[in-house]
């Protein structure tokens, strides 16, 4: 860091970022693309040619009979696309996932700046659904949806054994209209029916406070307008004077890499590891590394907050800021999402979102695999400890990050 009076940019951005979009419900990172590698992993060659698939299918034309009188036969097209998903399914992982054309065009319609839903971010762990954050003052936090929750139905339909972007469908719909979404407290012996009516989402960002003395940014993803709207908070924190800054990165499912990158570039000298990106089957290393944006006081006291919604590019800051030695990390363990998708679209609609890589912290940590794990640990968030006289909740972890920040 540098004793600069005034912020500047080296570079404001390197290139496109492979990040992690924020949707109506789940935060996944991926890159578009508009082809697949030819290499194959696996004998498939047989496929069309397996006895037991063509046993399985004359079973079914001999003996299955619709229970619903509504019910239709698949078409060719609906029997290809099935089984092209469970080939996908097969490789077991939670963020490779085939779309036929129409879930492809909802999963596009979810990148937008603002959507209908619930607004709640949600991935994979486990095996089960589980809600990484509800946003800021969405319909979900306002129904009483927690970070931890595991989400067992949608409208009285189980999801288990979905993906985490099935689920997301059927939570979305439209505007003012009402969804039951069965969840699992964390501690709790029995689900809970919550309904939460749909809105149109907006994704807040940023904003800031003073507590005690100490300057607080309160970051809520990592999109497109992050860094500048991070420069002008950092801006405003050099000139309040105060010698303490705490980043308060829970609950934000993360976005774009390279919003990450600039942002730990205030902390970081230049070329120093952000993160380390491990592409495809040989593991190719690609270092992202700090572009040194002057401005900030040498003698500034850092502390980064996470807890289990901060996820993806919150693991990067926050474990880029950890491993060189320029802060302090308070809070609970992150959810643990270090994998970069690509989205490759096809000529009839559908895609295929593909996981290509792994993120792993300056030391070495597999974010996928460890999370970031904080120096200080307070398990209790804001909405799980005792109220003020005012009503407000007393914020543990933010207190504790207040009193390591001036330690």
């Amino acid at each position: 860091m540098t004793g600069d009076s005034s912020l500047q940019k080296k570079i404001m951005i390197k290139s496109l970022g492979i990040g992690i979009f924020i949707f109506a419900l789940f935060a996944v990172g991926f890159i578009t693309g508009s082809a697949v590698s030819s290499k194959s992993y696996a004998d498939t060659d047989n496929l069309s040619n397996s006895s037991l698939l063509k046993k399985v299918q004359s079973t079914l034309n001999e003996k299955f009979v619709f229970w619903k009188a509504s019910s239709t036969m698949p078409t060719s097209k609906d029997f290809e696309y099935g089984m092209i998903s469970g080939y996908v399914s097969t490789y077991k992982d939670p963020y490779t996932i085939f779309f036929p054309p129409d879930e492809a065009k909802n999963f596009a319609e979810n990148v937008q700046g603002s959507f209908g839903g619930v607004g709640m971010n949600v991935g994979m762990k486990d095996g089960n659904i589980v809600v990484i954050a509800p946003l800021k003052d969405s319909p979900s936090m306002q129904a009483g949806i927690k970070a931890g929750d595991i989400i067992a139905a949608v409208d009285g339909k189980s999801v288990l054994g979905l993906s985490s972007d099935e689920a997301v469908s059927l939570i979305r719909g439209p505007i003012d209209t009402k969804v039951k979404i069965t969840v699992l407290h964390a501690g709790a012996k029995s689900t809970t029916d919550v309904i939460v009516t749909r809105k149109e989402i907006k994704i807040p960002t940023l904003d800031t406070e003073t507590k005690n003395g100490v300057f607080v940014i309160h970051l809520y993803n990592f999109s497109a307008e992050s860094p500048q709207l991070f420069q002008n908070a950092m801006n405003k924190f050099v000139a309040s004077g105060s010698p303490y800054l705490v980043l308060d990165l829970r609950g934000n499912p993360g976005g774009y890499l390279e919003a990450a990158v600039n942002m730990a570039s205030y902390f970081l000298k230049d070329g120093q590891v952000v993160v380390s990106e491990k592409q495809g089957k040989d593991e190719t290393v690609v270092n992202h590394r700090s572009t040194g944006i002057v401005g900030v006081p040498k003698t500034t006291k850092i502390v980064v907050m996470i807890d289990g919604g901060s996820a993806s590019a919150s693991e990067i800051l926050a474990g880029a800021l950890k491993d060189q030695g320029v802060a302090k990390v308070v809070g609970a363990t992150s959810f643990g999402k270090g994998s970069v998708q690509e989205l490759i679209n096809f000529d009839d609609g559908s895609s295929l979102k593909v996981t290509v890589a792994k993120w792993y912290t300056p030391n070495g940590t597999s974010i996928s695999e460890h999370g970031i794990k904080p120096d200080y640990e307070v398990l209790f968030s804001s909405t799980s400890t005792p109220k003020n006289k005012d009503g407000t909740y007393v914020d543990i972890q933010l207190n504790k990050a207040v009193e390591v920040v001036k330690k």
